[in-house]
């Protein structure tokens, strides 16, 4: 990449001119920007002066180089010795690169991010020839059973992870390096485990006095081992079993943040990687964990108090890392909001500060000024930390307390005016604070805390409701009673503000009753309190919805996980995100688990959007469907690479997945199962080749009921969908999977008429796309063939009437069953596409192909059309209240406000009449068109099923 010269961006200013003159005059025949360089350096910090003169032949060699092959050639120095050689070596090594991080970053010539990358990758070698030295002693003296010369280059069973900014990448320029060393128990026999855990920890003590003990060659890292479990009372060195232990049982919200940064550095890299996977669910926590802010704003105001950091900001002496508005602050801001999602979401599992910021506004967590900001901030503040440290090689983030001081680190940032760089200062730090202090204040009932809300008066009945919430499984822990008993004046508050305030409150209390714990969900809706509204929205509304929420608590953490009231973003980018989230679950059963999870938070944003008009029930209904066939499309391969694992890979062509019913039209509700064919090709292939072979009927029965089971295994997460296939050749009786010669045999010679009305909705959902493409092919020839048929009409009406009798209409606000209702419609609308031979799936589109096809006139068309609409609003709006028949008596106000707001009536009444009008005319002309044929119907032999 070329020297020093031509990348230089800027340099020092002189503080001290003397220094810098003489630096200047030894390095006189450099090129006038180096000997700027060189002469600014010296002249702000005494200690890269000394490391000028010490080196200077090295120096002159390393500056026509540039500072890649010099760093290249540190690096290539560390090759295997004895402990003696190595220490000098190391010191000598960082000696130079303390030297060459410095002149790169002062210059211009590399970025925070290359500076504090080059640091830590001198750090890891340095830690790991320092481990590998001492280990091979132990191997050498036979210490550690097992071991041969050679396995201390990848830890004979023992690891060192690094934490903190090493761990992260960031490693500063004058930092100590924080350091876990664990050792692989399971690799020893018990006979030998104590003399290999003594053999680790002499190795660890010794490594560790190479890079912390300063001699007269300087010192290679301050190392500090006290990040590992209970360090009080362990060794320097503990198995992964007693580690696992701790952290499982004893883990605190600290441990779980510096383990964000961790990674294995040195040693079993592998073992290393292995324990950080056991440690997962340590460490990300499966649910949104916001009772992490409130600890991670104890451990800030413990910090502050200890090291007398609290009070108005004042520059003289204030900690740049520590204090307020500095680094501390926005680490702290981005690891807790990581620690509160990134359970959930591996995307945002970044070690680096920058990279998680990056990460967390990608999600929608922070917004993107916010960003912005804090990054610029992070990234001066850490360019400042190195300029003070610079100065003496001091471990420091504490600002200058004089006027001389404050000159010299202003030029040393190559700032000329010392107040202008004052001011800028001040206005990041306060923009930090402005920005990160709210966020750690939840709860805070100091003297800067707001009032607390006051509690309303409540009626008799109120107050006897609200005295039994304490003794439900929800309240159970002290923690979560603390919790409450800050938020319930909050909550009911907002409850009292609903349109039935006792109906809120009796709902709320139904909710809570089925709350199996309650810490989560209080630590969430104290953290984000418009939540309250939303909950009471959604109890004083929709019960049913208020009692799924309560056993499934955890999906109300999607209101405020990114961008939950953004625009929906279609089909193919669900399907890409639910394949992204599965790809980084470790096992089947935890993709099945993720998918759950996942579905579940995209149909309670549906299910809110609907709620609260931001959409309508044919939107929903689109929105419900995309996510179905996302969830099929990315469960699809998951199952099947599953069962290929066990079988082997899919005979012939495989096999293609057809959506039926109102998943095929794309139309689905709340509460919607899923009408699926599975048709399969095996090619002329017998069986399948894997360590259990199957033959194809087999292979194919049992790979759709492992997608079934899939899709409708009651799981930790509860289940996907409910599924029902009787929709496939011979119903109940007929295989799960069919093969594409017998269903295109059955479909032309034997099947029903009411099995070519269900192909008038099939589409592909999942499966192979070249087989999906020839199954379309034939339905639309099929579809074709059959409009032809001289019994269609006198089918559809014997079919028609037998649906009558078995099931009748419940309700005035059936939507559903009854004459003239969706039911009703869909009949004849499929009946349409049949007759016309339209390929057309959705409702409307089969009525408009009737119409082409002179089948039906265009004021039929338009009545049936809105009458189908009207149903439709009414039925996706009920289906949201509740899974039945609603009775329009016993609506609750919210209930009986977003059915109105759906059917655009005015009242109860009007909608009545509206819809018995509507119903009427639309039953009288499905009758004109199909009654009248009874008598020549042929009574249909396989039950029609439900839509």
């Amino acid at each position: 990449m070329g020297d020093f010269s031509n990348r230089l961006t800027r340099a020092p200013l002189p503080f001290d001119t003397e220094a810098a003159a003489d630096i200047a005059q030894t390095f006189a025949d450099l090129a006038p920007e180096l000997r700027d360089l060189l002469g600014g350096t010296a002249g702000c910090s005494p200690f890269l002066k000394g490391l000028i003169e010490r080196d200077a032949d090295w120096l002159r060699e390393a500056l026509s180089q540039g500072p890649e092959a010099a760093m290249a050639d540190l690096m290539a120095a560390l090759v295997p010795q004895g402990p003696s050689e190595t220490g000098s070596a190391l010191r000598l090594g960082k000696r130079r690169i303390a030297l060459l991080a410095a002149l790169a970053d002062l210059g211009g010539l590399w970025s925070l991010e290359e500076v504090t990358g080059a640091l830590t990758r001198f750090a890891d070698a340095a830690v790991h020839r320092a481990f590998a030295t001492h280990l091979a002693e132990e191997i050498r003296r036979k210490k550690i059973p097992g071991a041969q010369p050679g396995d201390e280059e990848r830890g004979a069973g023992m690891v060192a992870f690094a934490m903190g900014k090493m761990g992260a990448g960031e490693l500063n320029y004058s930092s100590d390096i924080d350091l876990i060393c664990l050792f692989d128990e399971s690799r020893f026999d018990p006979d030998d485990w104590h003399e290999a855990r003594q053999a680790f920890i002499r190795a660890t003590r010794k490594a560790s006095a190479m890079l912390n003990d300063p001699t007269g060659e300087g010192y290679v890292f301050r190392t500090d081992l006290r990040l590992r479990p209970d360090a009080s009372v362990t060794p320097v060195c503990i198995s992964m079993d007693a580690a696992e232990r701790y952290y499982e049982s004893l883990g605190r919200t600290w441990e779980r943040a510096a383990w964000i940064k961790a990674r294995p550095c040195a040693g079993d890299l592998e073992a290393g990687a292995k324990f950080q996977e056991v440690l997962r669910p340590f460490v990300w926590r499966r649910h949104l964990d916001f009772w992490a802010i409130e600890d991670a704003y104890d451990m800030i105001r413990r910090i502050r108090e200890h090291k007398g950091l609290s009070g108005p900001l004042a520059l003289e002496s204030h900690n740049l890392k520590l204090g307020r508005g500095g680094i501390r602050e926005i680490e702290f801001f981005t690891q807790t909001r990581q620690l509160i999602a990134g359970g959930r979401d591996p995307a945002l599992r970044h070690r680096d500060t920058v990279g998680a910021l990056a990460a967390l506004s990608d999600k929608g967590w922070v917004p993107e000024a916010v960003t912005t900001q804090l990054t610029d901030a992070y990234r001066a503040h850490r360019e400042l930390e190195h300029r003070l440290q610079m100065v003496h090689d001091a471990q420091t983030q504490i600002l200058p307390r004089t006027p001389e001081e404050w000159d010299r680190i202003a030029r040393f940032s190559g700032q000329g005016d010392t107040e202008a760089f004052r001011k800028d200062l001040r206005a990041r730090l306060e923009a930090v604070i402005e920005l990160t202090e709210d966020f750690f204040q939840p709860g805070e009932t100091g003297a800067e805390a707001q009032a607390p809300t006051p509690r309303p008066v409540l009626s008799d009945q109120q107050r006897g409701i609200v005295q039994g919430w304490r003794a439900y499984p929800a309240l159970r822990s002290n923690r979560a009673q603390d919790i409450f008993a800050r938020l319930e004046p909050e909550i009911l508050n907002r409850l009292l503000k609903a349109p039935v305030p006792d109906d809120a409150i009796v709902n709320f209390d139904r909710f809570l009753a089925g709350l199996p714990a309650g810490v989560q969900l209080f630590s969430l809706l104290e953290a984000n309190p418009t939540l309250i509204d939303l909950l009471g929205d959604i109890l004083s509304t929709a019960p049913a919805l208020g009692q799924y929420l309560s056993r499934n608590a955890e999906v109300f953490e999607a209101v405020i996980a990114g961008r939950f009231f953004s625009d929906w973003p279609g089909r193919d980018e669900l399907t890409q995100g639910l394949i992204t989230r599965l790809d980084s679950e470790p096992d089947y059963e935890a993709r099945l688990d993720a998918a759950r999870a996942w579905m579940k938070d995209w149909h309670f944003r549906i299910g809110v959007h609907h709620l609260r008009g931001l959409i309508d029930s044919f939107e929903a209904a689109k929105q419900y469907a995309d996510l179905a066939d996302a969830v099929l499309a990315a469960i699809w391969p998951v199952v099947g690479a599953e069962f290929a694992r066990k079988h082997g890979p899919a005979p012939g062509r495989g096999a293609v997945v057809l959506g039926m019913g109102s998943l095929g039209s794309g139309r689905l509700n709340a509460t919607s199962d899923l009408d699926l064919i599975v048709i399969y090709d095996a090619d002329g292939e017998e069986s399948s080749e894997g360590p259990r072979p199957l033959g194809a009927r087999a292979y194919f029965a049992r790979l759709t009921q492992a997608m079934v089971t899939a899709l409708s295994a009651p799981m930790a997460q509860g289940r996907l969908y409910e599924v029902d296939m009787r929709l496939r050749p011979s119903g109940r009786q007929g295989p799960v999977a069919t093969a594409l010669s017998a269903f295109k045999s059955y479909q032309s010679g034997e099947a029903w008429t009411w099995e070519h009305l269900a192909l008038t909705r099939a589409r592909r959902v999942a499966g192979s796309v070249a087989l999906g493409d020839e199954v379309e092919a034939f339905r639309r020839d099929l579809l074709a063939e059959k409009a032809k048929g001289e019994t269609l009409r006198a089918d559809v009406a014997a079919m028609r009437a037998r649906l009558r009798s078995a099931k009748p209409s419940e309700g005035a606000l059936d939507a559903k069953n009854g004459p003239g209702r969706l039911q009703d419609i869909e009949l004849l609308a499929q009946t349409l596409a049949l007759q016309s031979a339209a390929p057309a799936r959705r409702i409307e589109a089969q009525l408009a192909a009737g119409k082409r096809g002179g089948l039906i006139g265009g004021a039929e068309e338009d009545a049936l059309g809105a009458a189908y609409r009207l149903l439709w609003h009414l039925h996706g709006a009920t289906r949201l209240l509740a899974d039945r028949v609603l009775d329009p008596d016993a609506l609750g106000e919210g209930a009986r406000a977003l059915v109105l707001r759906e059917t655009a009536s005015e009242d109860l009444d009007a909608l009545l009449t509206r819809l018995e009008s509507a119903t009427a005319e639309s039953a009288r002309l499905i009758d004109g068109l199909l009654d009248g044929l009874l008598d020549d119907a042929a009574e249909p032999a396989a039950d029609p099923g439900a839509d």
